[in-house]
């Protein structure tokens, strides 16, 4: 799946009616350049679960934990992590089992080998021309 986003709010837009597809336990891999839409994008999927807290760039906490109003949104920012064994040193397993809710992980690609199979795949990529317009790509692993 494929979409293009215009605008901030239209990236958030897509991101809250997306939500409202995801089930509990769910694992979200998000992938991008600096400044590609990964946090725009968590935002949206927040206020699609119904989050009422500011949810920024998780990057100097790594995981940010915030409540729904039926399940819990554990934001991962794994930008700073050297790779998978630094993930793992920080109890990183335990976001890769969210039975209480769903795990959004921002510069996945960093742990991508402990990623699970079925973890949903989103890549973001801006266009040169239009710097708030942005390509969101949608695939699952197998």
């Amino acid at each position: 799946m494929e979409i293009e986003c215009n605008s901030v709010k239209e990236t958030q837009k897509f991101a809250s009616e997306f939500s409202k597809t995801i089930e509990m336990g769910s694992i979200i891999s998000l992938n991008g350049d600096l400044g590609a839409g990964k946090t725009t994008f968590a935002q949206g999927f927040a206020l699609g679960l119904g989050v009422k807290q500011h949810v920024g760039s998780p990057t100097f906490k790594l995981v940010s934990e915030y409540y729904g109003e039926n399940m819990k949104l554990f934001h991962v920012d794994c930008y700073r992590l050297s790779g998978i064994e630094d993930f793992l040193n920080m109890g990183g397993e335990n976001l890769l089992l969210p039975e209480s809710g769903v795990s959004l992980f921002e510069w996945a690609s960093i742990i991508e080998g402990v990623l699970p199979d079925n973890t949903i795949i989103i890549d973001f990529k801006r266009f040169k021309d239009n710097s708030d317009k942005r390509l969101i790509k949608i695939s699952v692993t197998n």
